[in-house]
């Protein structure tokens, strides 16, 4: 695990070689409450994007892993959070990458594309479709149940699966409660309109958090849409079909 500093914040990240060498840079953003090694690395992702000949770059975003955690809402908006990347990418001297992000991630990595596109060779939505546009993704409820004084004083389904994830993850659930308030910026039709690159947006069939992928790609010039088939909100991102998906993507990408 290295670090750096994101103005003042400090934040955790790796930089994993391709097996074949320097690779095409790509940079990971990992989801609420999960960090860069369950997102990304025990999913598998790291070594099937090594392995497919990319240098694979992924933070533990502010509030998460081993990165700083503040407990202001104020800090955690997506604009804020985007930055965070890009500052990683000057950090690292990468001029331009492929930039995947998963839910919460996902909606970083568009922030990021529409700021700095030219630093964005391609965005990779996963979990994360119209509600892009249309409602602010995971519910305020999500910040109630981080503050609730356990698991088993919830009732709601949805606020019991993320308290549970939070707490087998080891998180700082007061920081997790300030992310979800702070970071619950939508862009508009017209924003997502401008972003002009290649993106894909992926989506799980069974997910009832994201929206639909289809809606959104519409919405953004030559944009694709996969529907990962069977899985929902949290099993979607290490699909077997999503990896072959991104791996075909990046391949004709220009």
């Amino acid at each position: 695990m290295q670090f750096f500093d994101s103005a003042g914040v400090r934040i955790a990240f790796i930089d994993q070689p391709s097996e074949e060498g320097a690779g095409d840079p790509i940079v990971l953003v990992h989801g609420f409450a999960s960090s860069h090694a369950v997102n990304w690395v025990n999913t598998l992702w790291v070594k099937t994007l090594n392995r497919a000949g990319f240098r694979v770059v992924a933070l533990d975003n502010r509030g998460h892993g081993q990165s700083d955690k503040p407990h202001d809402a104020a800090d955690y908006s997506s604009d804020i959070m985007a930055e965070d990347v890009r500052r990683l990418m000057d950090h690292l001297g990468i001029k331009r990458a492929d930039v995947m992000g998963y839910s919460m991630g996902a909606r970083i990595t568009a922030h990021l594309a529409l700021a700095h596109p030219h630093r964005v060779r391609s965005a990779l939505l996963g979990g994360l479709g119209i509600h892009l546009v249309e409602g602010v993704g995971l519910p305020l409820g999500i910040a109630d149940a981080m503050e609730a004084p356990s698991v088993e004083a919830l009732k709601d389904p949805m606020q019991r699966m993320f308290r549970a994830f939070a707490e087998q993850t080891g998180s700082d659930l007061t920081a997790l409660a300030a992310c979800i308030r702070g970071s619950r910026q939508t862009l508009t039709r017209e924003q997502v309109g401008a972003i002009r690159l290649p993106v894909l947006v992926s989506v799980g069939t069974k997910d009832d958090v994201a929206g639909d992928p289809h809606a959104l790609a519409d919405l953004i010039p030559g944009a694709e849409a996969f529907a990962i088939p069977g899985r929902d909100h949290n099993l979607a991102v290490g699909d077997r079909t999503h990896k072959e998906a991104v791996l075909a993507f990046l391949a004709r990408r220009p």
